[in-house]
């Protein structure tokens, strides 16, 4: 029987999910390897194959999520870069936007660029906005300059020439002139991997991609090793930051794709749970080990974004304030993110107030219940005291948990320093955490005008259904859903996307005077890159898919929207009122009088496989009833300790049944808090309503 695997790297634990063509779902959890995360993938897989849980030969695909990229930028760890560009804009880089995360903050700096002045390299050459050569590139000095290049001992380089989106000539010729001298060399071209407007921008990502495509190289070489090693012989796929697929040849050359690989899944897993129960309109959190994540799916679909920052912190008012980190122009999925997680540290600040994260635990030592040499207390900690984790054991009963560790840290480190019980001490973090991860919750909902009231909660991840009620409660929604496997539904959700190629050209006039014909042609070239790239990965003509897209601003502003471009009627009215209602949601009014102008053509190059990727139905192997029908929970000081039901999802019925509930997983548990009811409905998904 042929299986898809679907492995998700956390910051504790590594998740593998086991997916049958009729969707039957096993499921393995491994402590990550944050040394080298190959290694984590490969023992999990090992410990799967030698169970019998999986058969080597019927691996039809092997699905991966990856923090390496993001990992390497957040450490400081990517590869020297050097950048070469135009004669006189050698700091562009360092000059930035003139934009800061933090406001009345005297001691904010500026992050250093990922690459030092001494390694930014000026070539004479001058290319226009329109694509004409205004100066020809003086190749006396260009070759001068790549043996300054070569000699400094750089890992890789970045080109990003003036203009170079209009006409990439001089570029292609600098990279030539490198691959005589140096063959193997990594070398991002900022005309083939972004040919758009914004000179910041360009340079940036280009940067960005030659920084860790180095280490994204190695890193996926050591796991196709290690697969080898196993005899899994299938082309390794890797997840993409704006939900859709690609090869782990084409995420070694732009890397830049993969930064937020991991969150991403879990989204698009989200908007297919969304799709299955009638394409509901829900706010999908995604709480693991190390931070929370939150986004917003529309009527069962998700939002993209045109850009993110990575490598400033994890800082919810970069959304608006933006500037703390490295700008990276590539398509990713709106998603929201704060340091809280079940391995959250728990601290008293400097004027006694409880703080939660963001720094974690992680995988080493792990929370102080783990008895792995862990001594802060963390958020899971704090959960195992008030009983809403399992006191003995996780992963089905596989890794032990000491309930009097959590008891003792908790009481150490919290309740004696605020003179509460136990208990207080331990729900205080649990509702700190609580405000806190509402905060990326709101920031995919109110910070973009929508009510979350609203929308349903889909949680998942270790945490995410533990905590589910309680963030409902701080923003009033009053419906929760949990998916299937909730614990490594990430992994799940990387089995769903297609392979994707995005696109995009700038292609600045006024809407409505650009010539048909030559946009015709400028949307057909992307389209025939989007057919070559999906005609290497195997995909007939037939199986080829194409979505076309346009971003607009009103004329004089600095920033644009995408629509999706019409397939009928009158383009540049419908384009118009697309425009128009799309900015209205997004800023609050609209205008039928301000200049539109067209600035970028964007592509989507999908293929289609010819079996359905998502199941009909999933089916989840059959898990042991829990060995204690009960225990005590605490509920907060009004409610108190209550003897609280433990049931497993299977046992959970079509019908309403009366909380409080515990319905405990092999990956998470499900708190059902005495005001709540579920049941469980289509997609074995869980369903709480809460009075």
């Amino acid at each position: 029987m042929e299986t898809r695997i679907g492995i998700d790297i956390g910051g504790t634990f590594t998740d593998l999910v086991y997916l049958t063509p009729e969707g039957g779902i096993r499921r393995a959890k491994v402590l990550s390897t944050p040394d080298d995360y190959a290694r984590g993938i490969a023992e999990g897989l090992g410990a799967s194959i030698a169970s019998g849980e999986i058969d080597v030969a019927g691996v039809a695909q092997l699905m991966h999520g990856t923090t390496v990229a993001t990992n390497a930028i957040l450490e400081g760890k990517g590869a020297k870069v050097a950048l070469i560009t135009t004669d006189g804009f050698r700091d562009v880089l360092e000059i930035r936007r003139l934009r800061m995360p933090v406001l009345y903050d005297i001691r904010w700096r500026k992050p250093e660029p990922l690459v030092p002045r001494r390694l930014r390299f000026e070539v004479p050459e001058r290319v226009d906005h329109l694509g004409a050569v205004e100066r020809p590139l003086d190749e006396t000095v260009a070759r001068a300059v790549v043996e300054q290049v070569l000699a400094s001992g750089v890992e890789a380089i970045a080109i990003c020439l003036l203009n170079a989106y209009a006409n990439g000539a001089h570029e292609r010729r600098l990279r030539a002139i490198i691959r005589e001298r140096d063959s193997e060399i990594p070398v991002t071209l900022s005309s083939e991997l972004l040919p758009e407007i914004k000179e910041y921008e360009r340079s940036s990502t280009s940067v960005v991609n030659a920084y860790v495509m180095p280490v994204v190289r190695r890193y996926l070489q050591r796991l196709e090793a290690e697969l080898r090693a196993r005899k899994i012989a299938k082309p390794l796929t890797i997840m993409q930051s704006s939900g859709g697929a690609m090869s782990a040849q084409s995420a070694a050359e732009r890397p830049i794709h993969i930064i937020e690989s991991g969150p991403a899944a879990g989204v698009v897993g989200a908007a297919e749970v969304a799709r299955r129960l009638g394409r509901l309109s829900l706010l999908s959190f995604d709480m693991g080990g190390t931070t929370a994540k939150a986004a917003l799916v529309d009527a069962g679909e998700f939002h993209r974004v045109g850009s993110l920052e990575v490598g400033g912190g994890i800082n919810i008012s970069g959304r608006l304030l933006s500037g703390g980190g490295y700008h990276v122009r590539a398509p990713a999925i709106d998603i929201a993110e704060v340091g809280a997680g079940g391995g959250s540290l728990v601290q008293l600040d400097a004027g006694g107030a409880l703080k939660v994260g963001p720094e974690s635990a992680g995988a080493a030592p792990g929370p102080v219940c783990y008895a792995r040499g862990g001594t802060t207390p963390t958020v899971t900690d704090a959960n195992v005291v008030l009983g809403f984790i399992n006191p003995r054991a996780l992963a089905g009963g596989t890794f032990p948990v000491r309930h009097d560790l959590a008891v003792a840290a908790i009481e150490q480190h919290v309740a004696k320093k605020l003179k509460l019980s136990v208990e207080e001490a331990a729900w205080g973090v649990h509702r700190v955490a609580d405000a806190m991860m509402a905060r990326a919750v709101r920031a995919v909902s109110t910070e973009r005008g929508r009510d979350p009231r609203d929308f349903a909660l889909l949680a998942f991840g270790g945490n995410g259904p533990v905590h589910a009620a309680t963030i409902a409660r701080l923003l009033d929604i009053k419906r929760i859903l949990v998916p299937p496997v909730p614990g490594v539904f990430s992994a799940l959700g990387m089995l769903f996307p297609d392979v994707e190629h995005h696109y995009v050209r700038t292609f600045k006039r006024v809407l409505g005077k650009a010539d048909p014909a030559l946009l015709e042609a400028e949307f057909a070239a992307l389209e025939k890159d989007g057919a070559a790239a999906l005609a290497e990965e195997g995909f007939a003509p037939a199986d080829r898919r194409f979505e076309r897209a346009i971003d607009l601003r009103y004329a004089g502003a600095n920033s644009e929207l995408t629509v999706p471009w019409p397939v009928s009627g009158d383009v540049a009215a419908e384009l118009r009122a697309a425009f128009s209602k799309q900015h209205e949601r997004q800023y609050g009014y609209s205008s039928a009088d301000e200049t539109i102008e067209t600035m970028n053509l964007r592509v989507v190059a999908r293929g289609v496989p010819k079996t359905a990727r998502v199941p009909s139905r999933l089916s989840v192997a059959e898990e042991k009833a829990p060995p204690a029908s009960s225990r005590h929970v605490y509920f907060g000081p009004e409610r108190g300790w209550i003897d609280t039901p433990i049931i497993t999802r299977m046992q959970l019925g079509a019908n309403w049944r009366a909380g409080p509930l515990l319905v405990e997983e092999f990956d998470s548990t499900t708190v059902v808090p005495p005001d709540g009811r579920a049941r469980r409905i289509d997609w074995d998904v869980i369903d709480v309503e809460l009075a």
